[in-house]
C-alpha cells in the first residue's frame, strides 16, 4: 500500500492586514455616510429657527397673551390654495370680516429659505384676500397678518401644499 505524501502549506489566519482592511472599510463607510448626509443637511436648511434663542424666549409670554386676545376676538382665518389661486377668508363669528384693510402674508418652504416670499394679498370682497402670484406646487408654511389700519387684529400660521405650478 502507497501513501500519498500529503504536502502541508502553513494556513495563514487572520493577519495584520486583514485587520486594516476590515478597520479601513468601517470607519470608511461611516465616514462616507457622514460627509454625504452633512452635504445634504447644508443645501436643504439653514438651521436657523430663531436668530437669538435668548429674545425669543423673552418674547413668549407676551405672545401667548396675544394669541389668546386673538383667538377672544372671534376672528378665523382659513387659508385654501387650489391650482389657480391661494384664498385666504376672514370671519368673525361666522360672518364675513369687514373692518380688515389688509392681509400680509409670508410663505416659506418648511426645510429652504431661497423660495420665501413675503406679498400683501389683494381685497376680493367683504374678508376675502387673494395671493395676486402664483405658487410652486409642494409644502409652504403660511404667517397670515390681518390688519386694521395699523393694528394688528389676527395672525395665523398654517401649513399647506399648493397644487401650483411644478418648475
Amino acid at each position: 500500500m502507497s501513501t500519498a505524501t500529503k504536502q502541508c502549506s502553513p494556513e495563514r489566519g487572520f493577519t495584520g492586514w486583514h485587520m486594516v482592511a476590515v478597520m479601513s472599510l468601517f470607519f470608511g463607510t461611516i465616514i462616507s455616510v457622514n460627509l454625504v448626509m452633512a452635504w445634504n443637511a447644508s443645501r436643504s436648511w439653514s438651521g436657523l429657527v430663531v436668530e437669538n434663542t435668548y429674545i425669543a424666549s423673552q418674547q413668549f409670554n407676551g405672545k401667548v397673551a396675544e394669541g389668546r386676545a386673538f383667538q377672544a376676538s372671534g376672528i378665523k382665518g382659513r387659508l385654501t390654495a387650489g391650482r389657480d389661486a391661494v384664498r385666504y377668508v376672514l370671519t368673525r363669528n361666522g360672518e364675513p370680516e369687514r373692518q380688515i384693510d389688509k392681509v400680509i402674508a409670508v410663505f416659506k418652504r418648511p426645510v429652504e429659505e431661497h423660495e420665501d416670499l413675503r406679498v400683501e394679498l389683494h381685497p376680493r370682497g367683504e374678508g376675502v384676500f387673494v395671493l395676486g402670484e402664483e405658487l410652486r406646487a409642494g409644502q409652504w408654511i403660511a404667517a397670515m397678518t390681518a390688519m386694521e389700519g395699523d393694528a394688528v387684529v389676527h395672525r395665523h400660521t398654517v401649513r399647506f401644499i399648493a397644487e401650483g405650478r411644478d418648475k
